[in-house]
């Protein structure tokens, strides 16, 4: 299957992750779009941080707040830097596609199965995510309808005028219901690109793990040949990881800050939620932004611990049976994959279910603090 003139915005991997962010600009094309969507938002932002700062209302809503205020943040930081490094991430994505057409013209039948096998999961995570944030915009919408208090969606600070009164009550609250979509657009195709990237680097590594396992079913004299592949092919998977890390390292840094903010605030408000429509909301919230980031460390932990299997398949490869020179080359693959591959955080610490624990230890940590003070 010869696709190698298809649009890198259309490669099946990424279901509707690429265009949407074709069809809001923030990569591929540059118009008007994202302007439309970042502005607002921008603006609505700092007048959060100003209301949070002037806030006179009652505890529960400025947590509330608080988290969507660290949340539309995130989402912020996700688009500048989408707008900031579109060529970076463009170039990066025509490097993805040429390995993926590679995989996709292959004449294995098991790398076929594979590469469907990634697809399938990628859309999953894909139209969960997206669910997920659809859900996560009709509760900032319809959370004020059940509290005790007029509120808006989000918090803002607007001077001068009294934003609960009429008409400005309704006029703000049919703009932030309108912003809410516009942000999700912005938040969570970033989470489905990062994810996708991750779930292909795994499959090259079972690629790897595939060619390696099935190397005594090989011609004598083409066996060398095909572990020079192998070793020309797992320097083009570092690489990936290396250009994925390049990207987002320090997103990541940012994204796990503001996770465990965002996680501590709601574990808070869902004990000083007054009612239980407020409660299952908060709930929903938790759900939404728990889900994505274990998505996130999970992917990244099986990177981690596939990248370490390569050497384990080399070494089940009836190796004993080759000639010197071709063992000595083994080894030199073997060698290379003892150093695992893994999506870093900031550039130093490896992301993996692990440091996904160690975090939820801490948020538990400042959550019983709070607990306390305010209980």
């Amino acid at each position: 299957m010869e696709l190698q003139g298809m649009p890198t915005e259309e490669m099946p991997i990424f279901g509707s992750t690429l265009k949407l962010m074709k069809f809001w600009s923030y990569l591929f094309v540059h118009n008007w779009r994202r302007y439309v969507a970042m502005i607002p938002y921008l603006l609505i932002n700092v007048t959060q941080y100003v209301d949070i700062y002037l806030s006179t209302e009652s505890l529960d809503f400025t947590i509330r707040n608080v988290y969507l205020t660290v949340l539309f943040t995130n989402t912020l930081v996700r688009g500048i830097l989408l707008s900031l490094y579109r060529g970076h991430y463009e170039q990066f994505l025509e490097l993805l596609k040429g390995y993926y057409l590679q995989l996709l013209n292959s004449t294995d039948k098991h790398i076929q199965e594979l590469l469907a096998e990634a697809t399938r999961l990628s859309h999953s995570i894909g139209r969960i995510n997206l669910l997920m944030g659809t859900c996560t915009c009709i509760g900032f919408v319809t959370y004020p309808i059940f509290g005790s208090e007029r509120v808006l969606p989000y918090g803002m600070h607007v001077p001068v005028i009294d934003k609960y009164a009429s008409p400005y009550y309704e006029i703000f609250f049919v703009v932030q219901a309108i912003m809410a979509p516009m942000g999700c657009c912005m938040y969570i195709p970033y989470t489905n690109l990062v994810v996708t990237c991750t779930l292909f680097a795994i499959l090259m590594c079972r690629v790897l793990q595939h060619k390696l396992r099935n190397l005594q079913l090989l011609p004598v004299s083409r066996v060398r040949q095909e572990i020079i592949w192998c070793i020309r092919y797992q320097v083009k998977l570092a690489g990936l990881v290396d250009a994925m890390n390049g990207l987002n390292t320090n997103l990541h840094l940012v994204e796990l800050l503001c996770f465990g903010a965002m996680l501590c605030v709601l574990l808070f408000s869902l004990i000083i939620a007054q009612t239980i429509a407020q409660t299952i909301i908060v709930i929903g919230y938790m759900v939404m932004i728990f889900a994505n980031s274990v998505v996130l460390y999970y992917v990244a932990n099986e990177l981690y611990f596939q990248s370490l299997y390569i050497s384990i398949a080399a070494y089940e490869s009836n190796w004993m049976d080759f000639d010197v020179e071709t063992q000595k080359t083994l080894k030199f693959l073997i060698m290379r994959s003892q150093k695992p591959l893994a999506i870093l955080v900031g550039g130093v610490y490896p992301m993996n279910l692990k440091m996904l624990q160690s975090l939820l230890n801490v948020i538990y940590s400042f959550f019983t603090l709070l607990r306390r003070i305010y209980g």
